[in-house]
């Protein structure tokens, strides 16, 4: 006998429907949606206020096989940064130089926004954006890294991956990549002119790298050319007309500022501002966590 069929149930409540709804909404008519939020002084993550930056956690040693590491999280932003150091011959223009090689992956797997294949456009420009920060205010000097004159130097090579993208990746790879170069220790190297070749004392201590200064980037954007926005997310970002970054180090000094778009003096110095009050609380994370 055919079992009686009960009264048929539904699992979505209309909290349900509603998130549904708005995310429908969001998909559809992201300028829309956010101009609704922005109406509210309130932004779509929550955050009260355009000023407010997210949160920074770091976790120093998350790689046991690199020289040194770091994992960092900018709200849902998160970067996972490791050090590994090798012997090389220097330049011709510059025997007594070592290298810093700081590179970013931003893979399929850390947002959709991201495809498979060869790195992306975005991530290259990070890298070189990366580069010219770090070696441009000499974070490490590369004279630091000389083993031996015209012989040897150390190779630094410091790759960041994303592993989520919600945003902002170039605060988030800097943070990754001065706390993973703080977190690194080398072993003591030494030429030995007899047998023209290096000797790595694995035995000894190893050392820390020379670094001078610990970087923090803070970005903004302008929405709407009115609206001041510190820290944007991965939806906030594509609705922005103008971004601007400002590159603090540790002695509240500015080494770098980048804009893309327009923007007068008064915005850039509020933030200016909001950006060197943010590198010192960074800064005592980084330093409050560090061996």
């Amino acid at each position: 006998m055919a079992a009686l069929a009960g009264p048929s149930t539904s699992t979505t409540t209309p909290a349900t429907t509603e998130s549904l709804k708005a995310a429908t909404f969001q998909r559809l008519h992201p300028r829309v949606y956010f101009e609704r939020f922005v109406a509210e002084g309130v932004r779509p993550d929550g955050r009260k206020g355009f000023g407010e930056a997210r949160g920074v956690v770091v976790n120093f040693g998350s790689i046991s096989t690199a020289d040194g590491s770091c994992l960092v999280r900018l709200g849902d932003t998160t970067m996972v940064c490791g050090v590994k150091a090798e012997i090389a011959e220097p330049s011709l223009e510059d025997p007594n130089r070592g290298f810093l090689i700081p590179n970013v992956d931003l893979p399929a797997l850390c947002s959709p926004k991201f495809k498979p294949g060869p790195p992306a456009e975005e991530a290259q420009v990070l890298s070189e954006r990366l580069y010219d920060v770090l070696v441009g205010s000499d974070v490490l000097p590369l004279e630091s890294l000389c083993i031996e004159p015209g012989k040897a130097v150390w190779a630094i090579y410091v790759d960041a991956m994303c592993i989520n993208y919600d945003g902002n990746a170039f605060d988030a790879a800097l943070v990754a990549m001065g706390a993973a170069l703080r977190d690194a220790r080398l072993p003591v190297a030494k030429w030995v002119k007899e047998e023209e070749r290096v000797v790595c004392v694995r035995k000894e201590e190893r050392v820390p790298l020379k670094l001078t200064k610990t970087l923090v980037a803070s970005s903004f954007g302008l929405f709407a050319s009115t609206h001041l926005l510190a820290d944007p997310t991965a939806f906030e970002e594509p609705l922005l007309d103008t971004t601007l970054t400002v590159v603090v180090d540790d002695a509240g000094i500015v080494v770098a500022v980048t804009q893309m778009g327009s923007a007068g003096g008064e915005v850039m110095e509020r933030c200016t501002a909001v950006a060197k009050e943010r590198a010192g609380m960074v800064l005592g994370v980084i330093k409050g966590t560090s061996r």
